[in-house]
């Protein structure tokens, strides 16, 4: 019972600060140590990845009309465009999955760890803030998904290809990205839940096809609630989400970063020095 409420409360993390640019691996990472769930460290590291899928499918579900290219409501140019855009998500993919694919292992070692948790989450809120305050009062040169050149996918990218490091924030990471090169805050965050999509489902299947499928029952259904309720939870965060970002900028996250890094310096160092 105790580990259900554990998944429970991981689920709950996962699904708020997934599309939220506060790093959602960096918070189950930092909840989870506090936690520490019954479980084995591998089942926890595969964990704390493949329950993204929750969350992809609350993306699935809330954009299935402008995902779906094969709409009967939608036009031939509106077809068209979709697939367009999926080609777009692809692109802006590569530079992720190629670096994930070669070094996830070690990628595993040098900072699934608090204290490059902590860094990385002040170093991107700083950038948040400093981003927000150069485009304060700008014009964003790009509206519209079908407006991203091949060159600005690739930027986006390889930002997307830095949240490999726990703490970074996979949907931060892209936000930024897209800011710094005039992409307007409500596509920035809508393409970054899109490239989402093969990114996390990629992730999922890396870190099965390491842990293995032998599934325990108990394994298996912690899994599979973990999944439930960060899909519930993202639905909620990221209907919120699009609605804030309509009146307001991104620079409230970049404090909130930069104070919850502080904080777990603040631990490691108190730690550290009782130890």
């Amino acid at each position: 019972m105790l580990d259900i409420i554990k998944v429970i409360i991981l689920g709950i993390v996962e699904g708020i600060t997934e599309w939220l640019p506060v790093s959602s691996t960096g918070h189950l990472i930092l909840v989870g140590d506090f936690l520490a769930p019954g479980m084995s460290d591998a089942f926890m590291e595969m964990f704390n990845v493949v329950i993204q899928l929750g969350a992809i499918m609350a993306v699935v579900v809330l954009y299935f009309h402008k995902l779906n290219p094969f709409s009967p409501k939608k036009t031939q140019r509106q077809k068209m465009l979709t697939w367009q855009m999926w080609i777009k998500v692809l692109i802006a993919s590569v530079p992720a999955g190629v670096v994930g694919l070669l070094f996830d292992d070690v990628l595993d070692r040098l900072f699934y760890k608090p204290l490059p948790v902590a860094v990385m989450l002040i170093v991107y809120g700083i950038l948040f803030i400093v981003v927000e305050n150069h485009n304060a009062g700008k014009k964003p040169g790009v509206t519209k998904i079908s407006e991203l050149t091949v060159r600005m996918l690739l930027w986006i990218g390889f930002f997307q290809m830095l949240a490999l490091i726990p703490g970074t924030s996979r949907s931060g990471a892209t936000i930024v990205g897209a800011l710094i090169i005039g992409v307007s805050r409500e596509v920035a965050a809508e393409f970054t839940f899109f490239l989402a999509i093969p990114a996390m489902f990629g992730a999922s299947l890396l870190k099965l096809a390491k842990f293995g499928f032998a599934f325990t029952a108990e394994e298996f259904g912690l899994l599979l609630l973990g999944c439930l309720v960060s899909f519930g939870l993202s639905i909620v965060a990221i209907k919120f989400l699009m609605g804030y970002i309509k009146k307001n900028d991104f620079k409230i996250f970049g404090y909130y970063r930069i104070v919850l890094g502080a904080l777990i310096l603040l631990v490691s160092l108190v730690s550290a020095i009782a130890a």
